[in-house]
C-alpha cells in the first residue's frame, strides 16, 4: 500500500501544503480590490478637477447651467456655487472612504441629472457645451460628452455594486 493510500484512510492526517502558495480566488480579490481603489482615485481625480475649474469661475458655471434653460437664473447661480463644491467633497470621500456610499450615491445621481438635461437640451435643439470641465469641454461634441458621462456613471455604479457586495458578505 502506497504512502498516499495510508494517509487517505488515516482520519487525522494533515496533508501538507506550502504556506508561500495563495488559493486563486485571494489572488484574484486582491488584484480587483487593488483595481477597484484605482477607479476611486481616478474618479475622485476628475471630480475634484471638474469641481475645481468650476468652483473658480461660478459665475461661468452659472452661465453654463443657464444654458440649458431648466431651472432659473436664481437657482442657476446658487447650484453654481453649491455643486462644485459638493463634488469635491463627494471626491474626497472616495479617496479617504469618509461617508463612501453617499459620495457615490450624489456623485451617480448628479452625473445621471447632467446627462438627461443634456440630452433634453439636445432634443430641444439648444447647442450647449456642458461646463463640466471649463473650457476643456467646450467643444466636445454630443456623443464624446454623452459617452465621457457614461463612462463615469459605469464607473460609479461598479464601485457603488462591489462595495455593497463587499459589505454583504461581511454581514454574513
Amino acid at each position: 500500500m502506497g504512502q498516499d493510500e495510508q494517509m487517505n484512510q488515516i482520519p487525522h492526517v494533515e496533508h501538507r501544503t506550502s504556506n508561500i502558495e495563495l488559493p486563486s480566488e485571494v489572488g484574484s480579490l486582491g488584484v480587483w480590490r487593488v483595481l477597484l481603489r484605482i477607479l476611486d482615485f481616478v474618479l475622485a481625480g476628475i471630480f475634484i478637477y471638474a469641481g475645481a475649474l468650476k468652483a473658480i469661475d461660478p459665475v461661468q458655471f452659472a452661465s453654463d447651467i443657464d444654458n440649458y434653460k431648466i431651472l432659473p437664473w436664481p437657482v442657476s447661480v446658487a447650484l453654481a456655487f453649491y455643486l462644485p463644491w459638493l463634488e469635491i467633497f463627494c471626491a474626497l470621500g472616495l479617496v479617504f472612504r469618509f461617508l463612501y456610499r453617499g459620495a457615490l450615491s450624489i456623485l451617480s445621481a448628479s452625473i445621471v441629472v447632467f446627462t438627461l438635461a443634456t440630452i433634453a437640451a439636445k432634443v430641444r435643439g439648444l447647442d450647449i457645451t456642458c461646463g463640466c470641465f471649463g473650457h476643456a469641454s467646450q467643444h466636445w461634441s454630443f456623443p464624446a460628452h454623452l459617452t465621457t458621462n457614461l463612462a463615469i456613471l459605469v464607473a460609479l455604479l461598479t464601485l457603488f455594486f462591489a462595495h455593497a457586495h463587499k459589505r454583504g458578505i461581511r454581514q454574513l
